[in-house]
């Protein structure tokens, strides 16, 4: 452990805990309005009088900007701090909403979702920030629990929609409230005891940055943003360039949101080349493929249960809120089972990935109800401790310094699936209902031999700090 000692207000960890647990409600919060929205979007658009074609555009209008704009929002909240970029993403994203609240036309409806797809990132910083507070041995504990208090949001937001609905201009009102919600939590941002977010750390941590930018080559200018060497930026605040108090900790500028706009974007811009020129291609390529399995697999799950057991809709509902509930839950078993590991992220990945592999096969060849209630109680587990062990090593590899692009990034390769997956899975149903999860089957085995083939060379390069102890022992 390092003997350095830290400030009053740093030496406690009331700051750091209550931001923390604040960061968990914005979480769940935020997906329990937008959960509201979302099952009412595509009857409210054809209600405007839009054909299924204009719907199916517009609907994919906040995909698409969702797409371009993730990597760029993350790596902005790296130049300007993670307090001014989750306040403007949260008051932007509020204004959206609140417009779609008054959308009487397909026109303002588009408008609408414009400043949501550019802007809804908040999520996405909120894990950068936790990333920021936690040391690399807490942080799949805390993305577990962050991502367990989303899913519960999630799972709760359409039953009060769904109430809402039935009363007369229940989607109008559903827009506010969601609105209403968005401001509450950006009120809630900005109470937040910013001025303790700095947090001792111990010796490792303190070479997490200079590790990450030998290991995965990532430009000098991506971490510190001032063109000067890795050596400088483990040994100053990246956002202010003053030397880093005793312990190792980082103090993100706040009022950087005040810098010229060409110095942001040429700011961002280096981030991203950055991380477009490392070497970090296998772990985005096994994002990538397991996103598209995991979406085939519950792409055409209703019809195919309905088709190959006769179940009714109200039953193949209960089995999707029963897997999404286990799903949320699963978020708690993140730091038992990481514990279990050693902290072993690659290899738990692994077993994830082949885990995940498995129960996507036995359901295509599922013989029975009984079989595919089995798979999903396991499936919901292994894609949330996968998701999980996927962000904890981009961050590790990246550095998190670069946190915010490093996930933003990640939100880029997920949102290619979900443009992916649909036309995939339509392609793969005109052979057979199975046909969409068996493709899952065959892109989920490629991630598996990707893994297989590079996790040795991450072991090498010193990925895997806890082999590399054992090793020099």
């Amino acid at each position: 452990m390092s003997k350095h000692t830290c400030s009053p207000s740093i030496r406690t960890p009331r700051g750091r805990t209550t931001i923390i647990q604040c960061v968990y409600v914005v979480g769940f919060m935020d997906l329990f309005g937008v959960s509201m929205i979302v099952p009412l979007l595509s009857h409210h658009v054809k209600a405007l009088g839009a054909s299924p074609t204009v719907a199916g555009i517009v609907g994919s209008t906040y995909g698409i900007l969702q797409l371009f704009s993730s990597t760029v929002v993350g790596s902005w909240s790296d130049v300007v701090g993670r307090r001014q970029s989750l306040l403007a993403c949260l008051l932007l994203s509020a204004l959206g909403y609140g417009l779609l609240g008054m959308s009487s036309s397909i026109a303002l409806f588009v408008l609408a979702r414009i400043p949501v797809g550019l802007f809804k990132h908040s999520l996405s910083i909120c894990r950068a920030l936790l990333s920021d507070l936690v040391s690399e041995s807490e942080r799949p504990l805390v993305m577990g629990h962050f991502n367990a208090a989303s899913s519960v949001g999630f799972i709760l937001g359409p039953v009060v929609g769904g109430y809402l609905t039935e009363h007369e201009g229940g989607f109008y009102t559903s827009s506010f409230v969601c609105a209403a919600i968005f401001l509450v939590n950006a009120g809630l941002v900005w109470m937040l005891p910013w001025s303790e977010t700095l947090s001792c750390s111990n010796d490792n941590n303190s070479n997490d940055v200079s590790r990450g930018c030998r290991d995965n080559h990532l430009s000098k200018t991506a971490l510190n943003g001032s063109g000067t060497n890795c050596r400088r930026a483990a040994e100053t605040d990246p956002d202010s360039g003053r030397p880093e108090r005793p312990g190792g900790g980082l103090r993100r500028r706040e009022g950087s949101l005040l810098q010229p706009a060409w110095s942001q974007l040429s700011s961002v811009g280096s981030k991203i080349h950055a991380v477009a020129s490392s070497d970090m291609w296998d772990l985005f390529l096994v994002r990538l493929l397991m996103a598209v399995a995991i979406m085939l697999y519950y792409s055409n799950f209703s019809l195919a249960m309905e088709e190959r057991f006769s179940l009714r809709p109200k039953v193949t509902g209960y089995l999707i809120s029963y897997s999404s509930t286990l799903g949320a839950l699963a978020g708690f078993l993140v730091g038992p089972v990481t514990r279990l590991y050693g902290n072993n992220m690659p290899a738990l990945l692994l077993h994830s990935t082949l885990l995940t592999c498995s129960l996507i096969f036995l359901y295509a060849a599922a013989p029975s109800v009984w079989q595919v209630l089995l798979t999903s109680t396991f499936f919901a587990i292994s894609t949330t401790i996968g998701r999980t062990c996927i962000t904890d090593l981009e961050l590790r590899r990246g550095g998190v310094r670069a946190s915010g692009t490093l996930i933003g990034a990640g939100q880029s390769v997920t949102a290619v699936g979900r443009v992916l997956a649909p036309l995939l899975s339509g392609l793969m149903q005109e052979f057979s209902p199975c046909g969409p999860p068996s493709l899952g089957v065959v892109l989920a085995l490629a991630a598996v031999a990707v893994l297989l083939l590079r996790i040795p060379q991450w072991d090498r390069r010193g990925l895997n700090r806890a082999a590399a102890l054992l090793k020099s022992q």
